[in-house]
């Protein structure tokens, strides 16, 4: 790791008593990036754990000190999502702040208007596109005035599949269309917090719908350049062996909004996201089981009952995330050049998201980047530098195949 230096945005070195604070570290993915961040923070990284419950951050404390002697020194911060001077105060003493607090829509937005009035950077794990496009239409300008990042999708939604596409465009020509479709597997469950998210957005499907449009009328597009992130229908992919299911995750507007910000993408860029499965009926039923959700969220005794199966905060023990594993393969064309690349790690919903969000953090507040501000995307944000930190952090981001066509 490098030590603190300035990355010529938000708060300077020094001025704020902490360079990052982790909001909701009591909780599952919470413990684990505090955990990753004993492990892995520089020491000139003044960080400290925030959350409602002082008890259970002591208790979260004690336990990274049974591994990391050092922890027992990190500072404790009580603090109350629902609280807005709480929030306030938290942001104003932050740099950073990186929360693992959801349902974003329920939990996190006082949070998100603090950094933006403080001028604080923001990260999160939300997978929520009403949550993400509420936050740009409340405080992406506000954002900008005050030099804040407000990055969301800062977990396995979305970074592999952000920073993958960013990955890949890179392996292509400049200056002419290019075309990037996303292929998704893992072993993995789904985390307790993705599935409360899920629920809540189905629950919510007309008022997405509504803020998704307000959101394109004020989010500026550029005027020489394309951009597209088309759905598709479920399709065999002969080149990889497999069948491939459109996603409906968050995960294709970050990658279009990413490509709508750097001119790198090109002057026409076309992004696909699907999940690949071996088996048709595999897809069939993964189809099924979503409209099946989508019906129940909306029934609130169903939506409560499916929630409480699965909470959020909860997860799997070390032994089964030690077997999950997840791969994003990304095929890319443009200008003559076929490539197929991947991006490939553990367990995506509990440790590898803290991972990346745990070295995000750390971007922002020790790595040279471009000077951005407002809500962005990671590859936006932080682009290459954050690539090569999970690199180092044992994420794979590799060329498969690279030829001409």
């Amino acid at each position: 790791m490098v030590d603190a230096e300035e990355s010529g945005n938000g708060p300077k070195q020094g001025s704020r008593e902490f360079d990052v604070v982790l909001f909701g570290a009591s909780g599952f993915v919470g413990e684990l990036t505090a955990r990753y961040l004993a492990a892995h923070a520089p020491r000139t990284c003044r960080w400290a754990l925030a959350g409602r419950s002082e008890q259970k951050l002591k208790a979260v404390r004690d336990r990274l000190a049974e591994a990391h002697p050092d922890a027992a020194d990190v500072p404790l911060v009580t603090a109350d999502a629902a609280d807005a001077r709480a929030t306030a105060e938290l942001a104003a003493r932050s740099r950073v702040v990186a929360s693992t607090v959801g349902p974003y829509l329920r939990y996190g937005t006082r949070l998100v208007a603090a950094c933006a009035e403080a001028g604080t950077d923001y990260l999160d794990l939300s997978g929520e596109p009403e949550f993400v496009d509420l936050m740009y239409l409340r405080h992406h300008s506000r954002a900008r005035e005050t030099g804040a990042r407000l990055v969301h999708a800062c977990g396995f939604d979305s970074v592999p599949h952000d920073l993958g596409a960013h990955f890949t465009v890179r392996q292509l020509p400049e200056g002419v269309p290019l075309s990037v479709d996303g292929f998704v597997r893992s072993n993995a469950a789904v985390s307790g917090g993705t599935f409360a998210s899920a629920l809540l957005a189905f629950s919510r499907a007309d008022r997405m719908v509504r803020t998704a449009k307000a959101r394109h009328a004020a989010d500026p597009r550029p005027a020489d350049r394309s951009v597209r992130t088309p759905t598709g229908g479920v399709r065999r992919e002969e080149e990889l062996g497999v069948w491939a299911v459109p996603l409906p995750t968050i995960d294709p507007q970050i990658v279009g909004r990413s490509a709508a910000a750097l001119e790198r993408y090109g002057p026409a860029f076309t992004y696909r996201h699907y999940a690949a499965v071996r088996r048709l009926p595999t897809a069939v039923g993964g189809i099924a089981g979503a409209g099946g959700l989508f019906a129940a969220a909306q029934l609130p005794p169903l939506r409560r009952f499916l929630t409480s199966r699965l909470a959020s905060g909860e997860g799997p023990d070390e032994r089964r995330r030690a077997r999950s594993w997840f791969s994003v393969r990304f095929i890319g064309r443009g200008g003559g050049r076929r490539v197929v690349t991947e991006v490939a790690g553990g367990d995506p919903g509990y440790d590898e998201t803290a991972k990346i969000l745990a070295e995000a953090a750390l971007c922002l507040t020790h790595d040279d980047l471009p000077p951005t501000s407002g809500q962005v995307t990671t590859a936006v944000a932080m682009g290459e530098a954050l690539t090569d930190r999970l690199i180092r952090a044992g994420l794979e981001f590799r060329v498969l195949e690279d030829s001409e066509v």
